[in-house]
């Protein structure tokens, strides 16, 4: 494969990919032929040899064949004219329903490469695990505030973690500002030009990351799978088999550069993950526009089951199917899966077995100082550079059990590490906030501390700050610690007892509702007992 370095006809695409990091992360670990455990020889699966000393790229590429060759014709493409069929029917509908987007403008309008893979490289990342509608904001913020690399990586740590609060999966935000750093400071400001040295150079890039870069930014002819694309494909060669296992994805990459344009392949890519995104999407398929119906085996499974259901052939429709010499083949779902017709083409893909997040819990508490020079403050504290959330803001939290009284104290002790001695008394437990990491379920146990009569704190160790609320909704904390501030503010002095939001004014204005709307809320407010503990009240 080799660069191009001419301007591509290419557009940067977006969609919603939930399985994106995980796909990621098993990048340079699915793909490796060493790491493929060699099948049994049959008529769809064969026995991949290893290719020892190979460099990554020739590596691929013979994988590529073998897979090709060890596996049943059905889950293949049969030939150039079949390929070009693809290829030429789906840039046909990209090019007429491409939805217009922020990062394909800037791409499409952007001469100098490194600029452009610049704004290539922001948007896959910020998409990675995160809806299209949310990004939109995200990515337009970001690159008027760094437009370039140097401006990236001149920048400090806290303000990207600033500007990312709210997106989710931080370490996505560090990755890419050491990648700029990396760029600026090692690679004489410019972005490496193909997927393989990407890779090879670039923190946080994986296979698919760099693949898009090199495809959409510098016009390398090389195949891109994300979760979109499995689904895509594993629809059009009807693959049943697990698509996180790694034969299947190994096959899934083989198809996706078998089917890759060399005239457009930013454009192909793009567009394949497109149709994932907005036609070949999980649950509602809309196969009626897609443009590549003709040519996908799930669509015509479910033609030929209609077929038989409604009897109006005699005998068996002609429908090809897979057909292996000796036993399962290893692309297909398994007998204890079998077909669905209710499920009609989404049988395909098959979806992976998830381990449950694990449970954790918290206490964490909302310390205020009501009489504060200057106003009301509240403290937070720095998370550790590495781990969940690292380099966040968070209000001072220890992980605990569920419940009991080592809770309190536990909290207490780490209340009094940052602001020193404190009415104890006071502390309060307000409520529960949950929420789910990609891989934890956290449990916060809320609690809350007005330091009313006592002298203001003026000094705080280092990694600890007294914000304003005006500061903290602008402040590089995560969603989690924003949900726990609104419990917080629901249960303070003067706060409206029912309401789930903060009464705290925020950057975004909002309408006052109707009178009818009004008592429609005052209808259905949940009662809260007016005996119900507050935040300056004393221990009973």
């Amino acid at each position: 494969m080799r660069a191009i370095m001419k301007k591509p006809r290419t557009a940067v695409r977006s969609r919603p990919r939930k399985q994106a990091s995980r796909q990621e992360g098993r990048e340079k670990r699915v793909l490796s032929s060493s790491q493929v455990k060699p099948p049994t020889p049959n008529a769809c699966a064969g026995t991949m040899p290893e290719f020892p000393g190979a460099p990554a790229g020739l590596a691929r590429r013979q994988e590529e064949v073998v897979v090709q060759a060890s596996v049943s014709p059905y889950h293949l493409f049969r030939g150039t004219a079949e390929v070009r069929a693809f290829r030429e029917n789906l840039l046909r509908w990209y090019d007429r329903e491409k939805r217009d987007l922020p990062w394909r403008r800037r791409a499409e309008g952007e001469v100098d490469l490194d600029r452009r893979a610049y704004a290539v490289w922001v948007s896959e990342v910020m998409l990675q695990q995160t809806q299209v509608a949310t990004v939109i904001d995200y990515y337009t913020r970001w690159m008027q505030k760094w437009p370039t690399l140097q401006d990236l990586a001149s920048a400090s740590l806290e303000g990207v973690n600033q500007l990312w609060a709210g997106l989710g999966y931080y370490s996505r935000g560090r990755r890419l500002h050491e990648g700029a750093r990396k760029v600026v400071e090692e690679l004489g400001g410019h972005v490496p030009r193909t997927a393989e040295t990407l890779q090879q150079l670039l923190p946080g890039v994986g296979r698919y990351t760099a693949g898009a870069i090199a495809s959409i930014a510098f016009g390398q002819a090389t195949g891109v799978v994300d979760g979109n694309v499995v689904r895509v494909l594993c629809r059009v060669r009807a693959i049943g088999a697990d698509s996180s296992s790694a034969l299947v994805s190994q096959h899934l990459w083989s198809l996706a550069q078998q089917l890759v344009d060399p005239a457009r392949p930013g454009d192909l890519n793009q567009a394949a993950m497109e149709l994932g995104a907005t036609v070949c999407t999980p649950q509602h398929p809309r196969c009626s526009q897609c443009p590549v119906r003709s040519l996908c085996r799930a669509h015509q499974r479910v033609e030929r089951e209609q077929l038989l259901a409604s009897r109006s052939l005699p005998g068996s429709p002609d429908v090809e199917e897979c057909a292996p010499g000796s036993g399962q083949c290893r692309l297909c779902a398994p007998p204890s899966e079998p077909w669905d017709p209710t499920l009609g083409v989404t049988n395909f893909p098959r979806k992976a077995s998830r381990r449950p997040p694990r449970e954790e819990c918290s206490a964490t508490c909302v310390l205020e100082q009501p009489r504060a020079v200057g106003g009301p403050r509240i403290l937070l504290v720095q998370r550790p550079n590495s781990g969940l959330l690292a380099g966040l803001w968070e209000f001072p939290s220890v992980t605990t059990e569920p419940s009991g009284q080592r809770q309190r104290q536990a909290l207490l002790q780490e209340l009094q590490r940052w602001a020193g001695p404190l009415p104890a008394t006071r502390l309060r437990h307000l409520g529960q906030v949950v929420h789910t990491f990609s891989h934890i379920k956290l449990t916060y146990e809320v609690y809350g501390l007005a330091l009313e009569g006592e002298t203001p704190v003026t000094t705080t160790p280092p990694g600890a700050r007294w914000l304003t609320r005006e500061e903290f909704h602008t402040a590089a904390v995560s969603t989690a610690m924003k949900k726990v501030f609104r419990v917080y503010e629901g249960r303070r002095p003067g706060a409206c007892k029912g309401s789930k939001r903060s009464p705290v004014s925020t950057p975004s204005s909002r309408k006052k509702p109707s009178p009818g709307q009004q008592l429609l809320d005052s209808f259905f407010r949940p009662h809260i007992p007016r005996d119900a503990p507050s935040l300056n009240s004393t221990a009973q």
